[in-house]
């Protein structure tokens, strides 16, 4: 089948397989062919690409990918697709599919087996909005091989992966994410279209995984529960937050860090660039 990424495909699909489209997995398939070239377009992958494809649902992305990448490995939860997605591709020797839920699998040990001797592993991704941050966190934390991620997300999600210091969105997850990656936000997404409709509006992320991490905590797991503890009440300043968090220091210590790394003692989490995170985390670290 061609032509997948269109709302009368899409239907079409729908009618001819009886096929009932599943909340529990968030659903929402993409019918705007100009918008699925878009997301390819603005990937940057070429044919010597390959590509990871989380839930390709028909397919509609699939299918582009494959006229630009080298290989496509795609991940599709829902077994009721499986069949559907065979049909579409039959005989499609560049693309393998899995059924399996991407946070149960090994990344890396994945693209040895599938894409040997793959010198660029790109993911593409138009992911369920209930679980964007576990699957960008897994490919983050627990793979060398992946150079970038472009995921489709909710726009709020969106927000809080690329934002920055000093502004509104920025918040644990901003500081955990750009820790590891470089983040932009691509462009938009309407939710009219998609079938069926989501709540709310999407925007396409790029997140290129950093070669190497100039500065690194001590301690990488505890970085990243220190950086949620400044956070825990925004509203509170950081002292406040690390008091709580941290009981065994005495207010005065905790304002003294602060004042060794040169940051005021009436300071909030919001305001922290990731260095001063690190040196902070390393300082609470050295007392445990």
């Amino acid at each position: 089948m061609k032509n997948i990424g269109s709302i009368h495909a899409t239907k079409d699909i729908l009618a001819e397989e009886g096929f009932r489209i599943k909340k529990h997995f968030g659903q929402n398939f993409l019918v705007d062919k100009n918008m699925l070239e878009k997301i390819v377009h603005e990937s940057g992958i070429t044919e010597r690409t390959d590509v990871i494809e989380i839930g390709p649902g028909f397919g509609a992305l699939t299918e582009i990918l494959l006229s630009h990448s080298q290989r496509v490995l795609a991940y599709e939860i829902d077994k009721d697709l499986i069949p559907i997605l065979h049909k579409n591709f039959a005989g499609e020797k560049k693309l393998t599919l899995i059924n399996q839920d991407i946070l149960d699998v090994d990344i890396d040990r994945d693209i040895e087996k599938y894409l040997p001797e793959s010198t660029e592993t790109v993911v593409l991704a138009n992911l369920p909005y209930y679980i964007t941050t576990p699957i960008l966190m897994r490919f983050l934390e627990t793979s060398k091989k992946v150079s970038k991620l472009v995921i489709m997300m909710q726009k709020e999600v969106a927000d809080r992966v690329t934002s920055r210091p000093d502004t509104k969105d920025y918040n644990a997850l901003s500081v955990v994410i750009n820790y590891r990656a470089e983040t932009k936000e691509l462009f938009l997404v309407p939710r009219t279209v998609f079938i069926p409709a989501p709540n709310v509006d999407s925007a396409v992320v790029m997140v290129r995984v950093r070669e190497e991490i100039a500065c690194k905590p001590a301690d990488e797991e505890l970085f990243f529960a220190f950086v949620h503890n400044c956070f825990t009440q925004r509203r509170k300043t950081l002292v406040n937050n690390l008091r709580q968090a941290y009981p065994a220091w005495e207010r005065s210590e905790l304002e003294n860090l602060l004042a060794e790394n040169g940051l005021n003692v009436n300071i909030r989490a919001e305001a922290l660039e990731i260095a001063d995170f690190i040196r902070l985390a390393n300082g609470v670290m050295a007392k445990k």
